[in-house]
C-alpha cells in the first residue's frame, strides 16, 4: 500500500469514526444516546471530543442570537419536503416546546434534555467538522496540495503542484446545477448554504429546510451564501447563521469579517468575494 492509498484508508476511517460516533440515525452514537435520556433525568457523560463540539455550539448559539440552535432538529418532523403539504401552527407550536438551547441541563462534563422528546443534532456542523478533520490527516501525512470536497464543504491543503490556485465552483440556487462564481482558492476552507438543498414550493413560496427555532417555519430572505474561512467548521456554521439571518444576513456577514458572498430571493448579489465580472444568478 502505497503512501496515497494509506492516508485515504485513514481519511475514510475517521469518517466512518464521526458518523457513529455522532450521527442520530445510528443508535451507538452519543447523540442518540443523549437523545434516549430526555427527560429522563439521567445526565451522560461527555468526552472531551464531545464536550468541544458542545461548546463550539453554544459560542454559535450565542453569536447567533440563539437561531443557530441544536435542539431545533426535532421541527423536522412537521415537514416533509416531498409532501408539498405544509405543517399546521398547532404542529409547529408543540414542537417549539422541546426547542432551546438555554433549557440543557449540564452538571460537570455530563449533559440531560430535560423534556421528553427533545433532542440534539450535530447535523448543523457535523460535515464541516468531519472535512477539518480529514484535512488534519491529510497535513499531517505531508500531504500540501489537494482538495477535500464533503458534498460542498471543502478544504484546501494547498495549491496545485504548479502553484495555481484551485477554481472552485459556487452553485447557482436557482440553477444549481450551474455555477454562478468561480472561487480561485490555495487555501482555507470553503462552505456554501442555500434554499435549494431540501425545499418545496407551494402556490409560488418556496419553504426550505432552514428553520427558525423560535417558530419552526421556514427562514426567508436570501437564496445562497458562502464564506471562506480557516476551517471548514467556522466557514459552515457562518453561512447557516446567515442564511437564518435573512435579510440581515450581509449585514452579520460583514460584522462577521470573513470573506462572504451571498445571493438574495430577488437574485440581488454582493459580498466582498463576489467576482466583479460574475454574471448575475438570474441570467
Amino acid at each position: 500500500m502505497d503512501q496515497l492509498e494509506e492516508v485515504t484508508a485513514l481519511c475514510r476511517a475517521e469518517l466512518s469514526r464521526i458518523e457513529r460516533k455522532y450521527s442520530r440515525y445510528l443508535d451507538g452514537s452519543i447523540v442518540s444516546e443523549i437523545n434516549r435520556c430526555a427527560g429522563s433525568g439521567n445526565f451522560v457523560a461527555l468526552d472531551s471530543e464531545t464536550a468541544r463540539l458542545l461548546d463550539y455550539a453554544k459560542t454559535v448559539f450565542d453569536q447567533s442570537d440563539g437561531l443557530f440552535d441544536i435542539t431545533s432538529g426535532v421541527l423536522r418532523q412537521a415537514w416533509n419536503f416531498k409532501s408539498n403539504q405544509l405543517p399546521t401552527d398547532d404542529a409547529l407550536r408543540e414542537l417549539c416546546k422541546r426547542v432551546g438551547w438555554k433549557r440543557v441541563e449540564f452538571q460537570g462534563s455530563s449533559l440531560h434534555l430535560p423534556v421528553a422528546g427533545m433532542e440534539i443534532d450535530f447535523g448543523g456542523f457535523g460535515k464541516e467538522y468531519a472535512a477539518d478533520r480529514v484535512a488534519g490527516l491529510c497535513r499531517g501525512a505531508g500531504i500540501t496540495a489537494g482538495l477535500i470536497d464533503l458534498g460542498g464543504d471543502v478544504c484546501i491543503l494547498g495549491a496545485h503542484p504548479d502553484g495555481s490556485a484551485w477554481q472552485v465552483g459556487i452553485r447557482n440556487p436557482r440553477d444549481p446545477e450551474r455555477a454562478m462564481a468561480v472561487l480561485p482558492l490555495s487555501r482555507g476552507a470553503l462552505a456554501t448554504s442555500g434554499d435549494y438543498e431540501r425545499f418545496m414550493e407551494i402556490d409560488g413560496e418556496r419553504y426550505c429546510h432552514l428553520l427558525d427555532p423560535r417558530t419552526g417555519w421556514p427562514i426567508r430572505g436570501l437564496a445562497g451564501v458562502s464564506v471562506v474561512a480557516e476551517q471548514c467548521l467556522v466557514a459552515g456554521t457562518a453561512t447557516t447563521v446567515a442564511m437564518l439571518k435573512g435579510t440581515q444576513g450581509p449585514r452579520w456577514l460583514k460584522k462577521l469579517g470573513l470573506p462572504y458572498l451571498w445571493v438574495d430571493a430577488e437574485r440581488k448579489t454582493g459580498g466582498s468575494l463576489w467576482p466583479k465580472n460574475a454574471p448575475n444568478p438570474g441570467a
